[in-house]
């Protein structure tokens, strides 16, 4: 099984930091790969999004917050080319879980988002002084068994580096005109286990 990063970036694999390297590495078989830590923001003080991240969150893909320093732990189980992930958040009012699954398509690497799998961001990886950055070049929605492209799609920008001894990772979604509408950023521990 080879990790849909390493389809995405071959030998630019071997320019991100040695830990990233082996975050987005092939997972053995049989184990999975675990982090955690804590978030120092989640969400959008943007009170007037809510309903739309409300509706989101149904989907398991975006939550109804503005929270401060919010644990969690990502647990990233590998697949055949394909990386499936879930993040537990641990909001004030319980835990929340989003869900995803990277692949490699003909178009390149492509986020399936939430448990129906109904939205598909189509992402562009590159390799900055060590780092991963993933930048969305496209929004589908699947109907049925078309997908189509949303329009004036919200723009994905995520970065993956390292921060003294542990990862960071720092999210965040921009709509034209209004600017950003959701992020998270925070540090963690990660290491690979027995499933």
């Amino acid at each position: 099984m080879t990790s849909p990063w390493q389809l995405a970036l071959g030998t630019r694999l071997q320019q991100l930091d040695p830990a990233l390297a082996t975050y987005f590495s092939t997972v053995p078989a049989g184990s999975v790969g675990r982090g955690s830590g804590t978030f120092e923001h989640v969400g959008t003080p943007r009170r007037w999004l809510w309903p739309v991240f409300a509706l989101l969150a149904r989907a398991a893909i975006a939550f109804p917050v503005w929270e401060r320093d919010v644990p969690f732990e990502v647990v990233n189980v590998p697949g055949d080319g394909t990386v499936r992930a879930t993040i537990a958040f641990g909001f004030r009012g319980g835990e929340r879980v989003m869900r995803h699954e990277i692949r490699m398509s003909p178009q390149g690497l492509v986020d399936v988002l939430g448990t129906h799998g109904r939205f598909e961001a189509t992402l562009a990886a590159r390799t900055v002084d060590g780092r991963l950055e993933l930048r969305s070049t496209g929004l589908r929605v699947r109907l049925g068994g078309a997908r189509i492209p949303i329009p004036l799609a919200p723009r994905i920008h995520l970065v993956e580096r390292r921060d003294g001894h542990r990862q960071r990772v720092e999210f965040t979604m921009t709509a034209p005109l209004i600017g950003v509408i959701y992020r998270y950023a925070g540090a963690f521990d990660y290491r690979i286990e027995a499933a």
